[in-house]
């Protein structure tokens, strides 16, 4: 094992990934902030996310005071949104229970929203250069195939073996470079498909590569059918304005602002006016969009609604009518950004 992370940590040197923003930094909280953007998104899409974040919001203290709409409004585009609302959640219980100092054990890390195992090991290892294993996504396929550990790393046996093999692997010293060194080999030499075996330093003693094993490892449920679903999304604008709704706290965009949602065969022109005391002067349609996500497909017939008139009513809480270009800069999802663009 301590071959196996030497030749790893001097793989690293020559060919791993070096500059990206928050390599050098020794703050647990910007390793913090790196770590989760990181979770289920590739380097090149958080690189920009993770600057303006810090732009934004440069110390836990920052984070823990603003607002959870503006912090949405910053990860917006990014996906997978509860990561976001546990980094606030996370800051406040920092600044509240801990000084505004970032915990130091891994105790301490791990009992953060959003924050597990893995990540908390990787965060005391590239802040304090502890000693901790991790196991994320790409870990995960290196040591599979390296040791040929057949089934799929999400059964309980299967993951404790890997988490033997990484704690094991975890060197005393150099760690920092052997945890950066074993993740950017998953993430540039050991991919999931065409993995480049002749460029792994690991190759002659990978079961994998030996057995022919490469596509099989690691294991995988067999592939199914997304299903799909279908909504109407609806851009009620007036003068330059559109409406936007705030998506309650939990499900999908959740604590998002978007557009209201229509039932796919409502009359546009009776919802408005039911919901909202508004007129409708015209609808029309926009072009289709199709989103997916991790357990379904989403079908969004984007429709236009123009006000004839508005009866004045007293404001409604979750709803807001913007400017169409601070609406295009607020916390929204994806799709809708695109349906704003189009107005």
């Amino acid at each position: 094992m301590t071959g196996l992370a030497a030749k790893l940590v001097a793989w690293h040197k020559r060919h791993g990934r070096h500059g990206m923003p928050w390599q050098g930094t020794r703050d647990p909280y910007r390793v913090w902030v790196s770590e989760i953007m990181l979770q289920q998104t590739r380097v090149a899409t958080a690189i920009p996310y993770y600057e303006r974040f810090l732009a934004r919001f440069p110390d836990v203290t920052t984070l823990a005071a603003a607002s959870l709409d503006e912090v949405m409004r910053l990860w917006a585009g990014l996906g997978y949104y509860s990561r976001a609302r546990n980094l606030h959640r996370a800051a406040g219980i920092v600044a509240r229970e801990h000084g505004g100092r970032f915990p130091s054990t891994f105790s301490g890390v791990a009992a953060l929203p959003g924050v597990g195992r893995s990540t908390a090991g990787a965060i005391l290892v590239f802040s304090r250069g502890a000693r901790h294993a991790v196991l994320d996504g790409n870990v995960k396929r290196v040591l599979t195939r390296a040791f040929g550990v057949a089934g799929r790393p999400g059964e309980k046996r299967v993951a404790a073996r890997l988490w033997a093999l990484a704690e094991k692997l975890a060197p005393a010293r150099g760690v920092r470079a052997y945890t950066q060194g074993v993740m950017d080999l998953g993430a540039t030499v050991c991919t999931r498909t065409r993995p480049r075996c002749t460029a792994c330093p690991w190759a002659e003693r990978c079961v994998a590569r030996r057995r022919d094993m490469t596509g099989a490892l690691p294991g995988r449920k067999a592939p199914r059918a997304l299903p799909r679903r279908r909504t109407t999304m609806v851009a009620l604008t007036r003068a330059g304005e559109v409406l936007l709704e705030k998506r309650p706290p939990a499900g999908i965009w959740g604590g998002l602002w978007s557009l209201p949602e229509a039932a796919h065969d409502e009359d546009v022109a009776q919802y408005c006016e039911r919901r909202f005391g508004v007129r409708v002067a015209d609808v029309e349609r926009l072009p289709p969009l199709a989103h997916a996500f991790t357990h379904f497909k989403l079908d969004i017939l984007p429709l236009r609604a123009r006000i004839e008139a508005l009866e004045e009513r007293a404001a409604e809480p979750g709803l807001a009518w913007l400017p169409l270009e601070d609406a295009r800069g607020a916390a929204i999802p994806a799709p809708v950004r695109r349906i704003l663009a189009g107005l």
